[in-house]
């Protein structure tokens, strides 16, 4: 008897033992839902203002998209295109194409233009005159010290009649190729960011519009001379090869839509300039 009933608890506990295994009488469990909501990551490196500010804007449409965009803020003009050239970025978003090209040639850098998205017009700024023909003789001037930006500001300079450049220099003009300077200015080379804190301690100091606005300078109201039809157009870069990449396409399409266009002009002023 005892044997018995042994035997039927035995048979019991192998059928419980297969229907847990099995659930429907020995067949394969379904394999578990693909998953569909799957972001690729984007990693842009950018200055704060404005574009930090702008690829956040678009951030909710592209996860929409499949892209989970990653925003890394950087406050200087060198470190963002080693990043991008040693692949710790996809992309970045802060200078315009002579930058790109000078930034290139002198660091043997392999990275194009994948789309031109705004304007920054350069401004002359001054905490001690109202006017820029008020300038004294003698006046410190301070200037952003990068490639090309050096010789932007000199041409805003020149653009405002404060001094005059040798035939043929432009955007990579330095302090040495003035043609006159007949207010005997003294030009002071200064790294881009720190311009907004030289005005401190010049007459005078000619600010990139994202740095200024950082400083909560406004370009259009503060500066008292601002560049006119900027030809200098900020960039989304890439490493070459990567200019067909669906989510960097993505990117570059989100920032040129109507609603950045509006959120630009509502946001900025005047200060930044849509490029398309």
């Amino acid at each position: 008897m005892k044997k018995f009933i042994f035997g039927i608890l035995s048979v019991a506990m192998a059928s419980m033992l297969m229907l847990g295994c099995g659930g429907d009488g020995g067949k394969k469990p379904a394999a578990p839902a693909a998953q569909t909501d799957k972001k690729v990551v984007v990693k842009v490196g950018a200055t704060p203002v404005p574009h930090a500010e702008l690829l956040n804007f678009v951030k909710p449409q592209l996860a929409k998209e499949g892209v989970d965009l990653q925003v890394i803020e950087f406050t200087d003009y060198v470190k963002p295109n080693l990043s991008l050239s040693d692949k710790e970025l996809d992309a970045n978003f802060f200078q315009h194409i002579p930058f790109l090209e000078k930034t290139c040639q002198e660091r043997n850098l392999k990275l194009v233009v994948l789309d031109k998205i705004h304007i920054e017009p350069m401004g002359c700024y001054s905490k001690k005159y109202k006017d820029i023909k008020s300038l004294p003789n003698g006046a410190k001037v301070a200037i952003p010290n990068d490639p090309t930006n050096g010789g932007r500001s000199l041409m805003l300079l020149e653009a405002a009649g404060l001094l005059k450049l040798k035939d043929g220099k432009g955007i990579t003009a330095t302090p040495n190729d003035l043609a006159a300077n007949p207010k005997n200015l003294k030009i002071i080379e200064v790294e881009s960011a720190t311009l907004p804190r030289a005005l401190d301690d010049t007459d005078l100091a000619v600010i990139n519009s994202n740095f200024a606005m950082e400083a909560k300078l406004n370009p259009v109201k503060d500066s008292l001379f601002i560049e006119k039809d900027s030809p200098y157009a900020n960039v989304i870069a890439v490493r070459t090869g990567d200019e067909k990449r669906p989510e960097l396409v993505k990117l570059a399409k989100a920032l040129k839509t109507p609603e950045v266009k509006k959120f630009i002009q509502d946001k900025y002023k005047g200060a930044v300039v849509p490029a398309f």
